[in-house]
Parts: structure tokens; sequence; C-alpha cells
């Protein structure tokens, strides 16, 4: 893999005008997410966060095409090819199937992308199994390896496709706190030499400041865009340096007393 530059170019490669979601179930309707307007540039890593129930798992579901807003307008960039954007997901689930070894979870999903055709994919597959440290485990298969392992396969799944938008759903979510910190730490380096676009859902404020290049605070259900924050932290970044510096904990206190807010208006309506 080519190193690219450090600071991707402003270009949007999502745009989200006045959208919103509902459901409608047994005569109920129920807003998921309302009224929200964001753009993601290319190359950014976005992070979306707030109470639960907010909607931030939907925005995502909705950015992959996965369900259909009930308002407002979606805008997904073409790739350089002039065609739709690729679009990866890393779901709360590993997704993993059981009957395949590390080694073809990621080949096979490899082998069915026709923009690598002519590609050596093993070479592709030998590399990720290595950058994330499961070359000891590569014909193991899910069962025979921890929850943290399986979560590297899909990270190094979902990289090694190259996609051109990759959406991560509070993937280290069932994780312990140390796993948690190895895997955020390892996704940082991956994504530092790659630049795709991430959109990154998470209720872990901590985890959203060491990601993000911006982040999403979304208000209460029905979530919609509460603030916009960039985070003015140096790359590349490292858990336990990033921690110690004073900026880092402004934006803790920031978006906490953001989240708190919400939080005290749920309550107050309950």
């Amino acid at each position: 893999m080519s190193v690219a530059s450090n600071m991707p170019d402003v270009i949007p490669q999502i745009v989200a005008s006045g959208l919103s979601k509902s459901f409608t179930h047994d005569g109920r309707t129920v807003t998921a997410y309302q009224e929200l307007d964001f753009e993601v540039n290319a190359g950014e890593f976005v992070c979306i966060l707030g109470p639960s129930g907010c909607g931030k798992s939907t925005v995502l579901r909705t950015i992959a095409a996965l369900e259909n807003p009930t308002q407002g307008q979606l805008y997904v960039a073409p790739n350089n090819d002039g065609n739709a954007a690729d679009v990866g997901m890393v779901f709360q689930g590993r997704g993993l199937f059981p009957w395949m070894t590390v080694t073809e979870n990621i080949h096979f999903l490899l082998q069915n992308n026709p923009r690598l055709k002519g590609r050596d994919i093993n070479a592709i597959v030998d590399e990720y199994v290595s950058i994330v440290g499961l070359k000891k485990f590569a014909s193991s298969y899910p069962h025979q390896i921890s929850g943290g392992m399986n979560q590297r396969v899909s990270i190094a799944r979902s990289f090694a496709n190259e996609p051109d938008i990759l959406l991560m759903d509070e993937p280290f979510v069932f994780l312990d706190y140390q796993t948690r910190q190895v895997l955020q730490e390892l996704l940082l380096s991956i994504w530092q030499v790659s630049r795709n676009t991430v959109v990154f859902v998470t209720h872990d404020i901590e985890e959203a400041i060491l990601l993000a290049d911006r982040l999403l605070v979304m208000t209460a259900h029905p979530g919609m865009i509460k603030k916009v924050l960039s985070v003015d932290l140096p790359r590349p970044r490292h858990v336990h340096d990033i921690r110690k510096m004073p900026r880092y904990m402004e934006y803790l206190e920031e978006v906490t007393d953001l989240i708190r807010e919400e939080m005290t208006d749920l309550s107050e309506m309950s």
C-alpha cells in the first residue's frame, strides 16, 4: 500500500439535505431521524454519536442504501471511474462465515470484487492478514479465535476490498476495554495509509474524539444534528498520547456536556 498525503482533498463525497426517516408499524409512525443536513468529504473520518435510539445506525443504513429516506435528498458521489461508489460496511456483529477460515473469509469477499480483477488476490489477502497480526491464525475458523481477532478479520476484509466509502456501525461495542484500544489503534493505522472515506457510528465519546476528523453530535430521539465539531488533534494518533493532551480533555468535556443535555431533556420528557 502506498502512503497517501496527510490531508485529504476537501471534496464532498456524501451530502445529506433535509434527510428524514420514519417507520410505520401497526398504524404507529416513529421518526428515527429528521431534517439532517451534513457533508462527508472524500478521505475524511467522520464519527456520528448521540444518545441511544437517536437514529445513528439508521443514518448509516441509509448511506449504505439499506434504507430509503422518507424525505430529503442523499447524494453519494461516484468513484473516479464514474461508476456508483463502492460502499463497504462493518456491523456490530462480525458477520464472518463460520465454515471459512480467516484467509477464506477475506478471500471470498475480494474474489467477487470486479475492481480487483487482474490483481493478485492471494497476495492482497496475505498482506492484510499480516497487517492485522493474524498470520499464525490464517487457517483458523471464527470459533477458534477470540472476538477481538474476529473483528480484526472484519476490518482486514473491509479495507482489503478497497471500498470508496467504509461504514462502521459500533464495531468495537462488544469488546473489552483493552481489546477495543488495540483495535482503535489498528483501525487508525490502516486508515492513515488507505485514506478511505469512513463514517463511524459510536456511543463512546472518547472513541469518537480519538478517531474522527469531525464529529456529528445528534440529539435524542428523533435524531437531529445538534452540533458539528472539527477535531483538531494531530495525526497519526496514538491512544495514550492523545489522551494526555489538554485539547483532548476540552473536546471530551464539550461533547460530554452536549450528550448530557440530551439525556437530561430525555429524562424530563419521560
